[in-house]
């Protein structure tokens, strides 16, 4: 399974309760892709349920986001069958799985440390396409992003 080499389908998938609470690059994609990038607008897709919005994010494009936040400093997923299990299925269909700003940096999910059986990671996954328009707001706040 690969991801569609367009970009496929403009879909975002998050939970925006948690928007007010969200660092400002992360508010700014999501506005980005409610307003359309280039003119075309996402259209918003949230299940709930990781797996099921990773599906759909892996057969049609799109980016699946559930960063850290004010209240969930170190995200709410789980590292170890959540986040790297999904971040390799990603990868593997050529797709990003990146923590976001995290820990002081922008990384890759599948290079976390798990520290605890339980612990936990914020998530953006999804094609190039769809993590770029991330990765732009965060070089716009002056953070460090990885090359595409």
């Amino acid at each position: 399974m690969k991801f569609p080499a367009d970009g496929g389908k403009r879909i975002y998938s998050c939970n925006e309760g948690n928007f007010i609470h969200w660092d400002q690059p992360i508010k700014d994609a999501v506005e980005a892709f409610k307003n359309g990038i280039d003119g075309k607008p996402y259209t918003a897709r949230y299940v709930g349920s990781m797996v099921a919005d990773i599906h759909r994010t892996l057969l049609y494009g799109g980016i699946y986001i559930y960063p850290a936040d004010k209240k969930s400093p170190k995200g709410k997923l789980r590292c170890l069958y959540e986040g790297i299990p999904m971040a390799l299925i990603i990868e593997q269909a050529g797709g990003i799985a990146s923590t976001g700003y995290f820990e002081g940096k922008i990384g890759r999910v599948a290079e976390l440390t798990p520290d605890a059986i339980h612990c936990k990671c914020p998530i953006i996954m999804g094609g190039p396409r769809d993590v770029g328009v991330i990765y732009d707001c965060y070089k716009k706040a002056g953070i460090e992003t990885p090359t595409l």
